[in-house]
């Protein structure tokens, strides 16, 4: 594979060129501006970022700023965030390039922009609100280009032009470009290596790096994760050896711990997807539940991207479907036989043993299966004076505790649950929900051993600790 031109580099359909113009011949540097993407194993902003130093024969620098006050996140996700960076620095460094790590209130990238002499900025996308709007801001005072690069998902996203309303959309669309984009990524290394100029300050990438930094503490990091790309690529592998067989059938079981689990690191960005597809293409197990697996990965999860990507309402009931919002608001004054308090819901105090449950493992261990997260959601909103309720508690809950949470597949799954979002109609209609999907404790428990996962999580509650996939 050649190396690409900067003009090459500016057409890449990952590439979005935020502020045009010729880069500074007179910069010291390349500076890539990590935010969602936080690895250095097959991240495409990255590969672009090192390409472009290479063609400016200028040296590359990542930097990280690390501010307290991310929407929704508390002191559980700093911790994962942080116990991935020791093992980031390595592998940066590996390739030539430098880290520079700071935290607020000396984290604003324009700054460290005036202090490091860029040529140009490269930086990730991410499709929610306020990280979208940070890069808007950036755009206005950065004096040097600045490119953003799509590493978040395999196809994308700009391809797909607009909003899907379904998987059966969005999926001839992304299997379409699958053949371009599901390769192997080239991972670059840097011609002119880092050289960490005198007086330009960086925090060590290990010790106590949340060490009176102020965060919102009232939620305490978990045992039954550790963030990082080696902790990553340690799931991954043992997922494949061990949990992908027979997961077409398993996927949906939720008292057999039978997922990957890997959505935090998929948050996080330590791990990218293209990562996780080619280790479970490439696997020796079932076409079918390679299949299903990819399905989940690529189709689906993209799908949520797509969303929140094309949707500004995301976060609220008005991002769903008219048809649902009509069907709602027919049974907006229909009686609830429970209606439960936000602090009951946070406590698991409700009368649904199956639900309790899984509010619990949220809780104390910061993740829940996503059949039961969509189980989850419909019973909010049955148990909740007005669907628009509903829906704030199910984002509030979902990313407070949740380590994946603050994600398009978070909202998304709120959206499909409470407000029909990618689903059709249903009938017959229910008091209540309508034509919403409906989903009971009487029938998850026919389908699935519900005792088995009550029993499993009562553990957990007890010890911290959760067992290995079955």
């Amino acid at each position: 594979m050649h190396s690409r031109t900067l003009d090459e580099l500016s057409r890449d359909p990952r590439v979005t060129v935020r502020r045009e113009g010729t880069p500074d011949p007179a910069g010291e540097c390349v500076v890539y501006w990590m935010q969602r993407a936080q690895r250095a194993l097959d991240n495409p902003a990255l590969d672009v970022a090192i390409e472009a130093a290479n063609a400016l024969c200028k040296p590359l620098v990542a930097f990280l700023g690390l501010v307290p006050f991310y929407p929704n996140a508390n002191f559980r996700h700093y911790t994962f965030l942080a116990q991935g960076i020791p093992g980031l620095a390595r592998r940066l460094g590996r390739s030539g390039v430098g880290f520079v790590l700071r935290r607020y209130p000396d984290h604003q990238l324009v700054k460290f922009c005036e202090e490091a002499k860029p040529s140009l900025v490269v930086g990730d996308e991410n499709p929610l609100r306020g990280p979208e709007r940070w890069r808007q801001v950036v755009r206005e005072r950065l004096r040097v280009p600045l490119w953003t690069v799509d590493a978040d998902v395999i196809v994308p996203s700009k391809l797909l032009e607009k909003e899907h309303y379904a998987a059966r959309t969005i999926r001839p669309r992304i299997r379409g470009l699958l053949d371009e984009f599901l390769v192997e990524l080239r991972n670059h290394e840097v011609e002119t290596p880092w050289k960490q100029p005198k007086g330009l300050p960086s925090l060590p990438p290990g010790g106590n790096l949340l060490e009176g930094f102020p965060v919102d503490r009232s939620v305490q990091p978990v045992s039954t994760f550790r963030g990082g790309t080696d902790e990553a690529l340690r799931l991954l592998s043992r997922f494949v050896q061990e949990g992908l067989q027979g997961y077409a059938g398993k996927r949906n079981r939720f008292e057999l711990n039978a997922t990957s689990r890997l959505s935090p690191y998929l948050h996080f960005g330590h791990v990218g997807p293209l990562t996780l597809a080619l280790a479970v293409k490439n696997a020796d197990a079932p076409r079918q539940d390679r299949e299903a697996f990819l399905e989940e990965l690529i189709v689906r999860r993209e799908l949520a991207v797509n969303f929140v990507r094309f949707n500004p309402r995301y976060d609220r009931l008005e991002s769903c479907e008219p048809w649902a919002l009509r069907t709602l608001k027919d049974h907006w004054c229909d009686e609830r036989e429970y209606v439960y308090s936000e602090e009951q819901l946070e406590n698991a105090e409700t009368h649904d043993p199956l639900w309790n449950a899984a509010q619990r493992q949220m809780v104390v261990g910061g993740w829940m299966h996503g059949y039961l997260r969509m189980y989850w959601a419909k019973k909010i909103l049955e148990w909740t004076r007005s669907p628009e309720e509903a829906y704030q508690r199910a984002v509030h809950l979902n990313d407070r505790y949740e380590l994946d949470g603050c994600d398009p597949n978070g909202y998304a799954g709120i959206a499909w649950a409470i407000g029909g979002k990618h689903d059709r109609a249903w009938g017959p209609e229910r008091p209540i929900y309508g034509k919403v999907r409906y989903m009971s404790y009487q029938s998850t428990s026919r389908k699935f051993d519900c005792k088995q996962y009550i029993q499993h999580i009562e553990a957990l509650v007890r010890t911290g600790e959760e067992g290995e996939i079955r």
